[in-house]
């Protein structure tokens, strides 16, 4: 069976057709890949499994995360072909859309409008051939096993999926670059500067209070910080009406 979660978004009207459109899209997609898996036309490996293949044979890991995730934390000698990619257009079109994604809880996870990459087909096969072994992970599974579907239609045919993506990982089962825990390079936000996802309440239970003092002690700045705004605006009121009043 295939697991992994996957958000759909929409508003009023023509917003909650799109959304059951992308609904049924999904539905069908995951029949498809789970097919290919039960077929064992793509194979299913452990975040560890895929750590030791990686390391112990002559097999290729795929990222395919975007960039926001790949620049915190990478696998050393891994391979980078996004699938999606951060949508860095700035045409009217664009900007409407990353300005939705922020309203509609952006601000809040840090997620960014993505766009699909047209050529990932084409830079896979640049690099390596089709009976090439490739194990294709991203950060929770999902954009990983759709990638996976797009190079066995392609006519690869040694492909393994990383279940869980880098997120089920554990710090030991890779050799991590980058700044941050495998785990986190997926948030953002403020409810990673706060420290209040899950991964990072996870990530706390195991370090103890050193780590939560750093997210304590910015939620405190935060605090001050607007009491001190408060202030300056109230004592800025009266200081207009004396300008307006001479």
């Amino acid at each position: 069976m295939v697991r992994m979660g996957a958000a759909v978004g929409g508003g009023q009207g023509g917003g909650e057709e799109e959304e059951t459109r992308q609904a049924k899209e999904m539905a069908a997609a995951r029949r498809r890949w789970e097919m290919l898996i039960r077929e064992q036309k793509i194979k299913t490996l452990t975040p560890r499994e895929a750590g030791y293949t990686f390391k112990l044979t002559d097999k290729v890991l795929l990222d395919v995360r975007p960039s926001n995730e790949r620049q915190k934390a990478w696998v050393k000698g891994s391979t980078w072909i996004p699938v999606f990619d951060v949508d860095t257009s700035s045409d009217v079109n664009g900007l409407s859309k990353k300005a939705f994604s922020f309203v509609m809880g952006g601000w809040w996870s840090g997620s960014s409008t993505m766009s699909f990459n047209k050529n990932f087909v084409q830079q896979v096969q640049e690099k390596f051939s089709k009976d090439t072994d490739i194990i294709l992970v991203c950060q929770k599974g999902l954009r990983s096993i759709a990638a996976s579907e797009q190079l066995y239609n392609a006519g690869f045919e040694n492909l393994f999926w990383v279940q869980g993506g880098l997120e089920a990982a554990e710090e030991e089962d890779f050799e991590r670059e980058g700044s941050q825990p495998f785990k986190l390079a997926g948030i953002g936000g403020v409810s990673d500067f706060f420290g209040w996802t899950d991964q990072q309440r996870a990530q706390a239970a195991k370090e103890g209070w050193s780590y939560r003092l750093l997210f304590t002690g910015r939620l405190v700045g935060a605090i001050v910080l607007a009491d001190a705004l408060f202030a300056g605006a109230q004592s800025i009121g009266p200081l207009l009406q004396q300008l307006q009043s001479h």
